[in-house]
């Protein structure tokens, strides 16, 4: 966990001293309606409705969504010029304060969606923690830390991540000491709060993110305990990647009148990735999973298994095999981890093998390959795990490796995400599917 260097109430805000026109009448009027309002049923807009709401023109750039030019200069400097369909329609409304809910796949910028718009709300103001994001993983909570300093290099905010896995001592120095957005697990945040190192009294704007994952990881409440500690008039966003019943009822218990924006389908998977399954024999996994990497073209592959044994099992048969692999999963330390995962960006590890922790919040750009060593036992976490390639406009290739008593669960991944996945057969490999 790392912290601004500029931090605490009397730091200098640089940039941020362009102030906006402060809240008349009327907005302290709607600020009260809205504080005793009953939450409504969201208002779902197309991407044409958000953006006549918006002004903001079709395939328009940042530069046409109205940024402040604090923020437009890290954008620049980041070197993005065209905003995805997810930012085009959220940022916007976010900038105009509506709660939102956000539904769209795993690598569509989702990060940037709720980043920006927020940290140009925090130009103008005091120097207290006004902003907090909810993640389900020490992984995603680092991404989104990562995506507030880049986005907010010019801003002169403090941003600061917490999580379990490490030691506490900075983290309570950070929050002391003065932090404009806080990051964070739930289960670490509440010690935090328990041991009164943090408080969210003049909070403004919580954001749910992953928010299906937090509930899939047993967090609801959590997040009800933190909630119940943050001013009930805040902006309150909401983004994940599928929408069933149960993050339908979280945002009806926390979001006032917000505007769904969606993009592609409810669980479809990413159109650019190529899917295809290899009937194998299950103790023949790892022999195939050698001979592809041996021979196709692969430079930088996440291969995802189902248990923490099964992980380390595979790297040894690699490295047996002399391919160079790694393995991520929740029995390494946050040290082990993170260094996995910076020689997986550097390249020095051109394989590594993860449980599901790092189906979400890894965010590597140049995979080219995602392999199903193990066939997933949720339907909606083939479209997670398949999501960490193909990203950014990139394209890329996800390959299940389905044994006898996997072909049911290929099938129900197949329905949900309504496309056949053609088969592919090595020599010597195919049980005969």
């Amino acid at each position: 966990m790392t912290t601004d260097k500029k931090k605490g109430p009397a730091r200098g805000r640089g940039t941020r001293g362009t102030k906006r026109p402060a809240k008349g009448a009327a907005d302290t009027a709607k600020a009260e309606r809205h504080a005793t309002e009953s939450p409504k049923e969201p208002e779902t807009l197309s991407l044409a409705q958000a953006e006549a709401a918006a002004s903001a023109s079709d395939g328009g750039g940042f530069a046409e969504l109205g940024l402040h030019p604090t923020v437009m200069r890290a954008i620049v400097d980041a070197g993005y010029t065209l905003p995805t369909p997810i930012q085009r329609q959220a940022i916007p409304l976010a900038l105009k304060g509506r709660d939102l809910m956000g539904l769209a796949q795993t690598g569509t910028g989702k990060t940037a969606s709720f980043s920006i718009p927020i940290i140009e709300r925090l130009l103008d103001g005091p120097a207290r923690t006004r902003a907090l994001i909810l993640t389900p993983t020490r992984e995603l909570c680092q991404q989104v830390e990562e995506a507030f300093r880049k986005y907010g290099k010019h801003a002169g905010l403090g941003v600061v991540s917490v999580y379990g896995g490490v030691g506490y001592d900075t983290q309570v120095a950070a929050l002391r000491g003065g932090v404009d957005v806080v990051v964070a697990t739930p289960g670490r945040l509440i010690d935090h709060l328990e041991r009164q190192n943090v408080s969210f009294d003049e909070l403004e704007v919580l954001v749910l993110d992953e928010a299906d994952r937090m509930l899939d990881m047993g967090f609801a409440p959590q997040i009800s305990r933190i909630v119940a500690t943050i001013p009930p008039y805040r902006q309150t966003l909401l983004f994940s990647a599928t929408m069933p019943p149960e993050v339908e009822a979280l945002a009806r218990k926390y979001l006032r009148k917000p505007v769904v924006v969606q993009v592609g389908r409810r669980s479809q998977a990413a159109t650019t990735v190529q899917h295809f399954v290899y009937p194998v024999p299950k103790q023949r996994k790892a022999e195939l999973l050698a001979e592809l990497l041996k021979k196709d073209s692969m430079d930088s592959v996440l291969v995802f298994t189902r248990t923490k044994h099964g992980a380390d099992r595979v790297v040894r048969h690699l490295e047996h095999e002399g391919i160079n692999a790694d393995a991520l999963h929740a029995d390494k330390s946050q040290g082990q981890r993170e260094a996995a995962l910076q020689r997986f960006r550097d390249g020095k590890t051109r394989v590594l093998v993860a449980t599901d922790i790092a189906q979400r919040g890894l965010d590597i750009s140049g995979i080219t390959h995602v392999i199903n060593y193990d066939v997933p036992q949720q339907a909606e976490d083939y479209v997670h795990r398949i999501g960490r390639t193909g990203r950014a406009a990139q394209t890329g290739d996800a390959y299940t490796f389905m044994c006898a008593d996997e072909i049911a669960m290929v099938k129900t991944i197949e329905r949900t995400i309504n496309q056949e996945i053609p088969r592919r057969s090595v020599p010597g490999y195919d049980f005969g599917t």
